[in-house]
């Protein structure tokens, strides 16, 4: 028996194993969850992250040693120390993320960023002293609590200022050598240039529009498409994009063939593009990748999933909220004349039509018979309003959506049924995000760049969602909502 022939029993036979003993779905869901947190977390970013678990592990470990009474070793082990300080550790790692720590890890201003370390830690304490009325055996001891924190403090201030300086060298950079033409490479290309932390730099660009030499976002062009086996050779690259290929294609594909066989890492510009932005390119997607292949059909297991988590957190979350919500509603009605919920028609699941409720914002005046139609006259914001709306409670009822089953709490943004034939019509796939329920909030919402008000742009974002669906990329999604709507609050 050949070795291919070997290796592919044993595979299968190896497959075959995992699905008797159900392992084959939690590796697959492993698998996905690891491709999902590469798209989410930059290395620079997942760098950054353990390196400060262990240093605020260590310090917290340190004040053990040098405050404990007792064997440190016997408190760490055996009386729950090490799990109280992992709670410590996830509560300041939480207050940094919270305060964009992670994704901006830059320092410009040295007096802010002391104010935020020194605010996140005031926090701990905080947490610690709620953690200690609900259960005192999770409480790290005070003199533990005190000085780790006093050791913690300046080790991050100082690690961060260390970083922000040499991120870029302490960074072991994979090197990519952009090949073709089509503005997508550029695109690439000016996004490693404005993202350092990535971990990724351009070593050029290889076509036959530009002139050797020109400059191009990210690097430059070293040379014609001929020449990609000497400069490939010469420049050794980690790894080759390939865009649209040149005008001889033959001989391109033969080239880069050699290199692949060679042992040189060849991708496609599509999928550099998705893995770097998070977003799916809709110029390089072709109806085959939907018909054939399947690629951005969302998984039914994860839909089951989806719809059951989604609507258990939306019940448990109705039920905490329930005050509230009819406090909302008293003050709706009371300042201003009109319905206390507005109910909207949107798309869902599948094109089915639902009703979305939600709390009015706007006063319903009746304009005059001889006003003109853009008046002031017409509904505007109340000022009860426009608080739900800076603090999102206006979408509160849309919990109500989610338990019917007409939404989810993640998903697309549902979109007004008179919208969407002209959407569709002029937007390729448009008519996917159908796939799955709208969202309360999504992954085109919590990306609000500038760029994501283009529709477009907010397509490409809910196909991400869509070819990425799981739990763990919900909770993602919904983490920064709240996080937005506690630190960033405003009407949208």
């Amino acid at each position: 028996m050949s070795f291919a022939r070997r290796t592919c029993f044993n595979y299968r036979w190896i497959l075959s194993c995992l699905r008797i003993i159900g392992l084959e779905s939690f590796l697959v869901f492993a698998f996905r969850i690891i491709g999902v947190l590469r798209a989410l977390i930059p290395l620079g970013t997942l760098t950054l992250l353990a390196s400060e678990v262990l240093l605020i592990t260590s310090a917290f470990t340190l004040a053990s040693y040098l405050t404990m009474e007792v064997d440190p070793t016997v408190y760490l082990l055996y009386d729950s120390g090490l799990t109280q300080i992992g709670i410590v550790v996830l509560t300041i790692v939480a207050g940094l993320e919270f305060h964009d720590l992670y994704s901006h890890a830059r320092v410009t201003f040295r007096l802010r960023l002391l104010q935020q370390l020194c605010f996140t830690v005031g926090c701990a304490f905080l947490a610690q002293g709620l953690l200690g009325y609900l259960n005192p055996n999770l409480r790290v001891p005070i003199r533990v609590m005190m000085l780790g924190s006093a050791l913690a403090l300046p080790a991050m201030l100082g690690w961060r200022l260390v970083y922000s300086r040499y991120s870029v060298e302490l960074l072991a950079r994979q090197r990519l050598l952009l090949f073709g033409r089509g503005g997508l490479l550029n695109e690439i290309g000016k996004f490693i240039g404005e993202h350092p932390e990535m971990g990724l730099s351009v070593v050029g660009y290889i076509d036959d529009v530009h002139p050797t030499g020109a400059a191009l976002p990210g690097g430059k062009c070293l040379g014609r498409a001929s020449a990609l086996l000497e400069i490939a050779q010469s420049t050794r690259p980690d790894r080759i994009v390939v865009g649209m290929l040149p005008s001889s294609p033959s001989a391109a594909m033969k080239d880069l063939l050699e290199l692949q066989l060679a042992g040189a890492r060849i991708e496609k510009a599509g999928a550099t593009y998705e893995r770097l932005m998070a977003r799916v390119s809709i110029n390089e997607l072709r109806p085959e990748q939907l018909i054939c292949s399947g690629e951005m059909d969302p998984d039914k297991r994860q839909l089951f999933y989806q719809n059951i988590a989604h609507v258990l957190i939306a019940a448990v979350a109705l039920v905490f909220m329930l005050p509230i919500v009819l406090l909302i509603a008293a003050a709706v009605k009371l300042s201003s004349a009109g319905p206390v919920l507005v109910r909207e028609r949107r798309i869902g699941l599948d094109g089915v039509l639902f009703t979305r409720y939600r709390f009015r914002t706007l006063a319903t005046v009746p304009p005059a018979a001889s006003a003109p139609r853009d008046t002031n006259a017409y509904p505007r914001l109340t000022p009860v309003g426009r608080f739900l709306r800076r603090f999102r409670l206006d979408q509160l009822p849309e919990l109500y959506n989610v338990i019917r089953g007409d939404m989810a709490i993640a998903g697309p943004y549902p979109e007004r049924p008179e919208w969407i034939p002209a959407l569709s019509s002029r937007i390729p796939f448009y008519a996917q995000r159908q796939s799955v329920r709208p969202g309360m909030t999504g992954w085109a919402q919590i990306k609000r760049e500038a760029e994501v008000e283009d529709t477009l742009r907010a397509l490409e974002y809910d196909l991400y969602y869509i070819k990425n669906l799981s739990l763990f990329l919900d909770m993602y999604i919904i983490f920064y909502a709240l996080k937005g709507v506690l630190l960033s609050p405003g009407e949208y």
